[in-house]
């Protein structure tokens, strides 16, 4: 998340929480060599759906409610809603403390992470970074959300 600064969002913090869901959720490649096998620093996909979903209750309305605060607009705020309910829609049918793999194999994955995917590649343009880096670590967030 090095391009333009989030912080042009008034809530610039819960966009860069989102943005890591999304980015880690993504991408295929992160979940065979880093949650698959545990990479520490990484967390899991139970990890990335909290973040998604823990300050803005993504899980409860819609993210159009955070157009202009988390969001930049309607198209931004669509495709996250997707991703959203396709995640969701998984962890409440494999289970909140189910291992990786149960996750990666079921059978609505694929689908789940296309659309983390488009929402991700969406929000990374926006604010000026590479949507293809490989996600960054919770350390790196932790850091990116205490700066001022």
């Amino acid at each position: 998340m090095g391009g333009m600064p989030l912080n042009d969002m008034p809530w610039w913090r819960w966009r860069a929480n989102v943005r890591s869901a999304l980015h880690m959720l993504s991408d295929p490649v992160f979940h065979q060599e880093c949650w698959l096998p545990g990479l520490p620093g990484y967390g899991d996909v139970t990890d990335a759906v909290y973040r998604l979903v823990e300050d803005t209750w993504l899980d409860n309305w819609s993210a159009e409610k955070y157009i202009g605060t988390v969001f930049r607009d309607t198209q931004e705020a669509a495709l996250v809603d997707v991703a959203v309910l396709r995640v969701l829609r998984i962890m409440h049918q494999v289970g909140a403390d189910a291992p990786v793999a149960a996750y990666l194999q079921h059978h609505g994955w694929p689908e789940a992470v296309r659309a983390a995917r488009e929402a991700h590649v969406r929000l990374a343009l926006a604010d000026g970074d590479n949507p293809d880096a490989p996600p960054t670590s919770l350390d790196e967030l932790a850091a990116t959300v205490t700066t001022v």
